[in-house]
Order: C-alpha cells, then structure tokens, then sequence
C-alpha cells in the first residue's frame, strides 16, 4: 500500500540501524575473512551473521513470518528482550541523521521506539545531543511488551497527542514494520541497517528507502 503523506502528524524512530550505524564496521570486517567459495555473497552472508549475533530477534521474525508462525515468534522475541544481557558499545551516527531530525522537529512531533533498555538507548542519544530533538522515548523497559507487539508505539502515540494511524514507523528490520502495522500506522523500511529491500517489503512496508535521512525530503516536500 503506498505510503498516504497527508495522514501522517508524527514520526517514529528505531535507533540500530536507523539512527545508529550499529555494526557496519563488523560487516566489514567478517566479510573480509569469509571464504568466497563458500559465499558468493559474503556482504550479505557477513550481515546475517552479524544480525544474528546482536539482535536475533530480527532475523527470527523473518523466518517465522515465512513459515507462518510468526504469532507464537512474536512472544519469544518479547521475551529475549527483556532478558538479554544489557549491553552498550559506542556506535556511530548514521550520516545525515543529526540534519534530518533538525529539520524534521519543526514540523512534526517525533518519537524514539527502541527494543534496547532505557540505559543503552539514552546513552546513544545523548552522547549526539539527539534528546532535544524527541518529544517522548519509548524503550523495552516502557511498555507490556516491545517491538515486534504494537504497544511501544501506541504509547510512543498517546504521549505526541496523536493516534496510531496518523504515525509513521521508520525502521530497519522486520520486527520495527510488524510493530507499526499492528498498531495501525504506516511504515518505511530503510536500508542502511539490518533488513533487506524483500524482506521488509514482504513484511508490508509502505515505503523502502536507501538511507533514514531521505526521509526529511519525502515530508518535507509533501507539505
């Protein structure tokens, strides 16, 4: 379904992979080693491996979403969130982010929808200055249950005064798309993260873009 501009009242953001270059630099270096003639494709090898490492619960959805048991995944992924191990490592800005969100804040209220704990997540902002820019901060610790359940954006919906549809959800995986289409709203998947153009598409994105920041020139010209 194509992305309808003229609904959309507030913005929601994933942070890995969409706000934050989270493992870039481990891609990078794992496909280096990988044996090509067991990968012809060893980018796209290296980051499933990676994403299977930092955040399995993305690629589980994905899997369980093609095999049809993606509700029963559903509540595993919840689970692993909320007992993972806390960790932070210092990751980089996703170029053009810092700009985007400026821009962006004079027009639509914005949120952060995170899995990560409230700790790591306030680390990551504050340590680009990005808090000022969101007028609430949804993390795995908010609400019931996280991404892939609506609840975090539901909440992240009720604190910008508007309702769930009027809500875009920018993500980089299966699991941001699943969230924001259960809670009624509409979604863009990027590319600069974990997911994949198909997979993202499969799981019903409205929208792909190649980079998060390409999304300050879609609004902004709609208006």
């Amino acid at each position: 379904m194509p992305l309808d501009l003229q609904r959309v009242r507030a913005l929601c953001f994933d942070v890995d992979g969409t706000l934050s270059d989270s493992d870039d630099h481990y891609v990078r270096r794992l496909e280096k080693v990988l044996p090509r003639f067991l990968f012809k494709q060893p980018e796209r090898a290296a980051r499933r491996m990676v994403m299977w490492m930092e955040s399995p619960g993305n690629a589980m959805l994905t899997m369980a979403d093609t095999l049809g048991i993606d509700g029963p995944t559903s509540i595993l992924i919840d689970w692993m969130y909320r007992h993972r191990k806390k960790q932070w490592k210092h990751f980089l800005l996703i170029p053009g982010v810092d700009d985007m969100l400026a821009s962006l804040y004079k027009h639509f209220p914005m949120a952060v929808v995170s899995a990560r704990d409230e700790r790591s997540t306030m680390a990551f902002l504050d340590s680009y200055n990005l808090t000022r820019y969101f007028d609430t901060i949804v993390t795995g610790q908010s609400t019931p249950h996280t991404k892939p359940f609506p609840d975090p954006i539901q909440l992240a919906a009720r604190k910008m005064l508007v309702t769930p549809d009027q809500c875009i959800m920018i993500g980089d995986t299966t699991v941001d798309i699943r969230a924001g289409r259960l809670a009624g709203g509409q979604t863009v998947g990027v590319l600069c993260g974990y997911g994949e153009e198909a997979e993202l598409r499969r799981m019903g994105a409205d929208m792909i873009l190649d980079s998060t920041p390409l999304i300050a020139q879609l609004l902004l010209n709609s208006r």
